[in-house]
């Protein structure tokens, strides 16, 4: 099984209200959520860490864990993606070798946006959490 750790990467956005960061990767035309394999002897949490950097140009904090995805890949292969709930401390975008775009946007809006159905179960979590804590 292929192991890989991400983050959805949160910021309070107008008027309080919850936005995210989504990536687009131009080799495969798809909106996704920041993440990537596990390097050797590397724990998912830090995996996390490390591929959201990479991929979004933030270095973040993590909080809560989120519900894993589990899927098969384009190769056939399955795969398991750890999250964690990630709010950026500092950095930037620039367009690297996986990511072309990055777009914060609402909840909803990353839903439809996700081009992988399995994705919105995490937001969904997040969501839940947001709303727990913020009421």
């Amino acid at each position: 099984m292929i192991e890989a750790a991400g983050g959805v990467v949160w910021r309070r956005g107008s008027k309080g209200r919850l936005s995210v960061l989504l990536v687009h990767r131009d080799r495969y035309d798809d909106w996704t959520l920041p993440k990537g394999k596990l390097e050797p002897d590397e724990t998912h949490h830090h995996a996390a860490l490390r591929e959201v950097e990479e991929e979004t140009g933030l270095r973040c904090a993590t909080h809560e864990e989120l519900p894993e995805v589990r899927y098969t890949d384009r190769n056939g292969r399955p795969k398991r993606v750890r999250y964690w709930s990630m709010e950026p401390i500092d950095g930037f975008f620039e367009p690297n070798g996986e990511v072309d775009e990055v777009r914060w946007v609402s909840l909803e809006e990353a839903v439809a946006t996700l081009t992988y159905a399995h994705d919105a179960a995490v937001l969904h979590a997040l969501r839940d959490l947001w709303q727990s804590d913020h009421r």
